[in-house]
């Protein structure tokens, strides 16, 4: 049976085993649920008016302070539960381990949303399906 988070307007489901922290600063949300290894989704919701062109930009160059080397190209298009999503797909070493990192974002009429999600590149191959199936659970909720 999956874990249900249902707060501040959100909610989704997610696996039963793993962790969830929240944080609120001001007007900006934020939840990760973290695997029981390198895995995590992180979720962070902005007002309705952020852009999020500046949020990818300060979202990307946080990551190449901590991986220099890092390499980014944008997403293909895509959709999920009819929501369009825009985002950069991003590749780094992190202690000689390949790491993969899925970067979205989409917009509702009533916030903006950032979406980071991340693991070892082993993990990634197992948990992105969990990934999707977190954001299809947000977003079938949102709508």
């Amino acid at each position: 049976m999956p874990s249900v988070f249902d707060q501040t307007g959100l909610r989704f489901e997610y696996p039963e085993n793993w962790s969830l922290e929240e944080a609120s600063d001001y007007q900006i949300e934020q939840v990760v649920v973290s695997s029981p290894n390198t895995a995590f989704w992180q979720l962070t919701k902005y007002p309705a008016d952020a852009e999020l062109e500046p949020l990818f930009d300060e979202a990307l160059a946080a990551l190449r302070t901590e991986y220099p080397k890092m390499e980014t190209e944008p997403a293909a298009a895509e959709q999920v539960e009819s929501q369009p999503l825009v985002g950069f797909d991003v590749n780094f070493i992190c202690l000689d381990l390949t790491n993969t990192c899925w970067l979205r974002g989409f917009q509702t009429s009533e916030a903006t949303y950032l979406l980071l999600c991340q693991a070892e590149d082993r993990e990634f191959a197992q948990v992105s399906p969990v990934f999707q199936a977190m954001l299809a659970s947000l977003l079938r909720h949102l709508a």
